[in-house]
């Protein structure tokens, strides 16, 4: 049976130390169709070691459904502000046949999930209308007046 828009899937999400090229590939692929290049500077951060979310309380989670990487999403520390303990929801996405599913909503759970040992607040930001209820119904709230940030999240 072909999950159906609506339906929660249980999408295996694990965090990840490797990120292989053929895996994360098609997710690159399909962002870039949509005129988005935040999945490619992750392929490419990664590839060179320039962020692989491996600094103390960070993290990068993919979901898989039947073995497929669908989605992923990554916590780091907030390079945009010099508080402490402010972690940073990065490149969250789910490819287009998967979502409205519940991999998106389970990626984010998790990544507060593990932010919760590390960081006080979260933050993020997004442009995306769709992207932005997703977060708002997880508990962010937005937060305009902040400079590269549109959402936070307190998790104390």
């Amino acid at each position: 049976m072909t999950p159906t828009e609506g339906d929660d899937v249980a999408a295996v999400i694990e965090r990840l130390d490797e990120l292989r090229p053929e895996s994360v590939d098609p997710l690159v692929a399909e962002s870039e169709q949509a005129g988005l290049g935040f999945v490619r500077r992750l392929a490419e951060e990664w590839a060179s070691g320039r962020n692989r979310f491996d600094r103390p309380g960070e993290a990068f989670c993919a979901a898989t459904l039947g073995g497929r990487m669908v989605g992923v999403c990554g916590l780091s520390i907030d390079p945009y502000t010099s508080v402490p303990k402010v972690g940073r929801v990065r490149h969250l996405y789910v490819l287009v046949e998967c979502r409205h599913l519940g991999v998106g909503r389970q990626l984010v759970g998790e990544i507060i999930r593990v932010a919760r040992d590390s960081f006080e607040n979260l933050r993020l930001r997004t442009n995306n209308p769709a992207a932005a209820r997703l977060y708002e119904r997880m508990g962010f709230r937005r937060c305009d007046d902040v400079a590269d940030c549109t959402h936070v999240m307190e998790l104390s």
